[in-house]
């Protein structure tokens, strides 16, 4: 009995053992790779990917340059041209035993414009202290782009074999035109198509005040993204000799109407599952005022507060805001011709000409003239999909235990809208976990937590072993 007991604690330690250099050895890979991903994206942040910079295609053959370093064949990696900037479309072949349709990942290489002299911190520089990296595009979105980047070499130098193809698809106009993933899913769809997309751009993890991780945010839907032109037109003259109907007049008291107007308060499945699970967590009178929305959507006391918090407004329904003005041409004339533009985020279920015909109504005048900029495209939302539920539960749980996964409806747009318009659903999430109050995408001083490096590579590989071995199918 007593050589049975020692021979079930040395069966026992060895498998400690084991157990404990499988961790160690998993814990150095993930720090080897954070390496090289601070790196890329040191690398990534230098590069001025804005528009009309034309970077983007430079950009791209050095992540192709990368992808080939790490044993990919030059025939899984394609660069698309398009105008002043290029896609790059990666294809990790799988030995095809799922008998599935590939998985998309896709995130954008491009980024908003950034004017250094409005920095602390020079914005096309990485730059960092104990908490945070700096620099333009760091959360949006090259920050995904360089883990998507480092994953796939690290699966591929690891020898992993997927189940089933994964494809990248790294689009170069995603904060202007969105042409290129227009182009890639209309063009190119042998290259791109897949069961479903997970668009690694929004969504992600939630951090509360004191660090903590509380919730999990994944995109189902976007409002649809439309910009109109408004223009007033008048004859103009000398300033000398001003005139009661001046164009200027007449825009300003236009865009005066659109101030006061508020679109009607919506609601639907993904909104209203959005703020029940919020709600608890807030603890506050924001989760007090989500709670009694989704008791009773027509709360309005509720409605006031959400509709007075910039995050939260563009779940209650369309949106409208001017963004731009131009106009006159001289000095001492008056304007022939004003001009402003009106972003809009409509709410699913409604046309961008059913949107400009209530902006026409609330204007008041019908000597303005409206016009809808470019072609606005409206996207259905992303069915349940358990399968990648679970992954992301499975996933974060080793990670920042058992979260509140929330189904989430973008105020903003991702190339996630324009894959679903192709009949490709899509997810929108990232491995990244922020307090809303550092998010500053698109703003001044843009960070990322440094700790999202590592864990988004913990998060990324967990979910392609859930997602594309056979021994979770």
């Amino acid at each position: 009995m007593k050589n049975l007991c020692r021979v079930l604690v040395f069966s026992c330690a060895i498998v400690t053992t084991a157990t404990a250099h499988s961790t160690s050895d998993k814990n150095n890979e993930i720090a080897r790779y954070s390496d090289r991903a601070v790196e890329l994206l040191r690398d990534a942040i230098s590069r001025e990917t804005a528009f009309g910079q034309g970077l983007v295609p430079a950009y791209a053959e050095s992540l192709r340059q990368v992808f080939l370093d790490a044993g990919f064949s030059s025939e899984a990696l394609t660069v698309v041209p398009y105008g002043e900037t290029a896609s790059l479309v990666v294809r990790y072949e799988g030995d095809g035993s799922s008998g599935r349709k590939p998985i998309l990942f896709s995130s954008h290489m491009d980024v908003v414009p950034a004017d250094p002299e409005s920095w602390l911190r020079h914005p096309f520089e990485l730059q960092e202290d104990e908490t945070f990296f700096y620099g333009r595009g760091v959360l949006d979105n090259k920050f995904d782009v360089t883990l998507l980047t480092t994953l796939f070499v690290w699966l591929k130098e690891s020898g992993f074999v997927p189940n089933r193809d994964l494809v990248i698809a790294f689009t170069g106009d995603e904060e202007s035109f969105q042409e290129t993933v227009q182009q890639l899913a209309r063009d190119y769809r042998d290259l791109v198509d897949a069961e479903y997309a997970l668009v690694v751009d929004g969504g992600g993890g939630v951090l509360n005040d004191a660090g903590e991780a509380i919730q999990f945010q994944v995109g189902f839907a976007e409002k649809t993204y439309a910009t109109f032109s408004m223009t007033a037109k008048n004859p103009g003259g000398h300033s000398s000799m001003p005139r009661a109907d001046n164009a200027i007049f007449d825009l300003a008291r236009a865009i005066q109407l659109l101030e006061s107007y508020a679109f009607p308060v919506e609601t639907n499945e993904i909104t209203l599952t959005y703020f029940a699970r919020t709600a608890p967590l807030l603890n506050n009178e924001i989760g007090n005022a989500m709670a009694a929305l989704v008791a009773d959507t027509g709360d309005e006391e509720a409605i006031a507060l959400l509709r007075a918090q910039p995050e939260y407004v563009g779940t209650l329904g369309t949106t409208c805001i001017p963004t731009m003005l131009s106009g006159g041409h001289a000095e001492n004339a008056l304007p022939r011709a004003v001009t402003a533009v009106v972003n809009c985020r409509i709410f699913p279920g409604h046309t961008p000409v059913e949107i400009m015909r209530e902006l026409q109504r609330i204007s008041d005048n019908p000597n303005l003239e409206w016009r809808v900029v470019g072609v606005p495209v409206a996207s259905p939302a992303s069915p349940f999909n358990t399968e990648v539920m679970d992954a992301i539960a499975a996933s974060l749980e080793p990670i920042y235990g058992a979260l509140p996964i929330v189904p989430k409806m973008g105020s903003g747009t991702t190339d996630g809208a324009y894959w679903r318009a192709a009949g490709i659903p899509s997810y929108s999430l990232t491995g990244i976990f922020i307090n809303p109050k550092d998010s500053f995408a698109h703003g001044l001083n843009e960070r990322v937590p440094r700790a999202a490096v590592s864990d988004s590579l913990r998060f990324w590989r967990a979910m392609i072993d859930e997602l594309a071995t056979n021994a979770n199918q």
